[in-house]
């Protein structure tokens, strides 16, 4: 799920004269939209609106199209991540398998919802519809870790996080 932060953005100006750097030097690029918020995530790990606004202005392309963009594609996030990024598949057969308890207790154990990261930064969670595991269902991804064939189990869960 793509939700814009509520966290205060703060963003440094060396950030700011890179991304302003970039953009000056590639806006004449047609199509340069989906470069630019990419660089723009690269830079600040994220696409406030504040970025949002920077690049529509820079680029000449209207702040409604950069949203969109934003938002369509899965790999774009309008919030900050945590330092550790925790994807649960609700895809069919994780679903089926389960994984939407273990979604449920893994908001419950870190306190916060689809989209939100731990006050601390720590953790970030997100779901989503399928991440090609099928096979190992009910499935999670923290960072480039795997965890398949998930019990569901509170201590299963603990474990886990507890390697973070």
């Amino acid at each position: 799920m793509n939700r814009v932060s509520s966290v205060p953005f703060e963003g440094t100006k060396e950030q700011e004269s890179e991304l302003r750097d970039w953009l000056e030097e590639h806006k004449e690029v047609r199509g340069i939209a989906m470069n630019a918020l990419q660089k723009a995530q690269e830079i600040y790990g994220y696409l406030p609106v504040e970025v949002q606004k920077m690049i529509s202005e820079e680029i000449d392309v209207p702040l409604a199209e950069i949203y969109g963009i934003a938002t369509f594609y899965a790999q774009f996030a309008l919030s900050p991540k945590g330092k550790h990024k925790i994807q649960v598949c609700l895809g069919t057969a994780c679903y089926v398998k389960g994984n939407g308890d273990i979604f449920e207790k893994i908001e419950n154990k870190l306190g916060i919802k689809d989209g939100e990261r731990t006050a601390d930064g720590k953790f970030s969670l997100d779901s989503c519809r399928c991440i090609g595991a099928c096979g190992l269902a009910p499935v999670l991804v923290i960072g480039d870790d795997v965890y398949g064939r998930l019990s569901g189990k509170d201590s299963e869960i603990d474990e886990i996080l507890a390697k973070y």
